[in-house]
């Protein structure tokens, strides 16, 4: 129903509406109001919707859309301004609005909003259509779901018919099968009746057969237990003679050894007496060396090196540190750098004195490892290996002149072997009567 008020015929702002604006043009117009919103000034606008004047659009419409709704209701000039940004917006749709004639492939609702904001001759039956219309399409939307739904329904009361049949075949065959064992479990209980009272009576009979056995035991038990008592006295009679026959024989034993410790003591007592008497100077010479023969002489380092072997040949070595108070001589590092010259000094080190000493155990030779020390600004801490002597060059002397001052302390006609490489110190020792020999035989014997 659509009543007019004041205002020349033919126009729309004469025009009131009789029922509340559809939900759907009612958001359609909300959102309308806000993109034109932003097109406006802060003096154009409503007191009531200044606040909302910075807002986005989409938050406008969300939180001042009833506000705004309200002002384009009861504000004229508000609504025309909100018009007029309309009409530049969607130019076509005002001017078919117009002219009385709206696109027909336009949305009603979007019809009907651009209707209630613009005011032309109808619009109120272009709102009252458009509501109907969203009337009708919910209700059509509603009946297809209600349609849809029952159809759902249906299908489900057809599954669940057919599960309750199925369900009811199912327990049909289960209940067949249960009978079926229920009547298997009582032949079985039988047959256990059966079964149980038949193990009774066997019971039974081996429970009296067992109260005989244990009666015969107990009997047995009994004559037992005083044989073991008659036994274990006569056991006692004879660990008390054993005990007794012990100890008179260790009683004659103590006399026998008193007696024969004194007579020692006698005969010691004496001898030492006579020892005292005599005065005897001690023996140095034994008798075999009184008798006249020829001795074999003795083997020096210059005999072993007239030998047929050769200079390189680990078994010479051998042999030198087989003499009396061989003395061997080691030149340190010259040993280390000819056999491992990539490692550290300490781990050289480390590793010749390690094998030496191993060497020293072997042939029961004493041995003297020279390094280097001309160079140190600190004592090495270093604890030498069992059986070989570690000593460095003092700041000053080199290596080489302690080997030559080692080899010339020792006395004349000692093995002493000196193992180097370097020419000069092997002529130096070889003068003072050392044996030289070179470094790689030495880490030949050692490997």
């Amino acid at each position: 129903m659509v009543e007019t008020t004041g205002g020349g015929p033919g126009d729309g702002t004469a025009e009131v509406l009789d029922r509340p604006l559809p939900d759907g043009v009612r958001r359609r117009v909300v959102q309308i109001v806000s993109d034109g919103f932003g097109g406006l000034t802060v003096g154009e606008l409503p007191a009531q919707l200044r606040q909302y004047a910075r807002f986005a659009p989409n938050r406008r419409a969300k939180f001042a859309g009833n506000a705004m709704a309200a002002a384009l209701e009861t504000d004229t000039l508000f609504r025309q301004r909100i018009g007029e940004k309309l009409r530049e917006a969607q130019p076509e749709l005002a001017g078919a609005l117009d002219s009385g004639s709206p696109p027909p492939a336009a949305d009603p609702l979007d019809v009907a909003a651009a209707a209630y904001v613009l005011r032309p001759t109808g619009w109120v039956k272009l709102v009252t259509a458009a509501g109907e219309e969203a009337q009708r399409a919910d209700a059509e939307r509603a009946d297809e779901e209600s349609r849809a739904e029952l159809e759902r329904l249906r299908e489900e009361l057809e599954k669940a018919r057919e599960q309750t049949r199925t369900e009811t075949e199912r327990l049909r065959t289960e209940l067949e099968s249960a009978k079926k064992e229920a009547e298997s479990l009582h032949r079985k209980l039988r047959a256990a009746l059966s079964d149980v009272k038949r193990g009774e009576a066997a019971l039974r009979k081996v429970q009296g057969e067992i109260e005989a056995v244990r009666a015969d035991g107990q009997a047995q038990l009994s004559a037992a237990v005083s044989e073991t008592r008659r036994l274990k006295a006569r056991l006692g009679e004879a660990e008390a003679a054993l005990e007794a026959t012990r100890r008179a024989a260790r009683e004659g034993r103590s006399v026998e050894d008193m007696r024969v410790r004194l007579l020692l003591d006698t005969v010691h007592e004496a001898a030492q007496g006579l020892r005292r008497e005599l005065a005897l100077p001690p023996v140095s010479v034994r008798p075999a060396e009184t008798v006249d023969a020829v001795e074999p002489g003795r083997m020096t380092p210059k005999d072993i090196a007239a030998r047929a072997l050769s200079e390189h040949d680990p078994a010479i070595l051998d042999q030198l540190l087989a003499l009396p108070q061989a003395h061997l001589v080691v030149d340190g590092y010259n040993v280390t750098k000819t056999g491992y010259p990539q490692m550290p000094l300490e781990k050289q080190r480390l590793r010749l004195l390690g094998q030496l000493s191993q060497l020293a155990a072997q042939t029961g030779a004493e041995v003297t490892c020279v390094f280097d020390g001309a160079e140190l600004a600190a004592p090495v801490l270093l604890a030498p290996p069992r059986g070989v002597r570690v000593l460095f060059s003092k700041p000053g002397v080199t290596a080489d002149e302690l080997i030559r001052q080692l080899v010339r302390a020792e006395p004349p006609g000692r093995p002493v072997i000196v193992a180097s490489t370097d020419r000069e110190v092997a002529d130096g020792v070889a003068k003072a009567g050392a044996r030289p020999v070179a470094s790689a035989v030495l880490l030949k014997r050692l490997s």
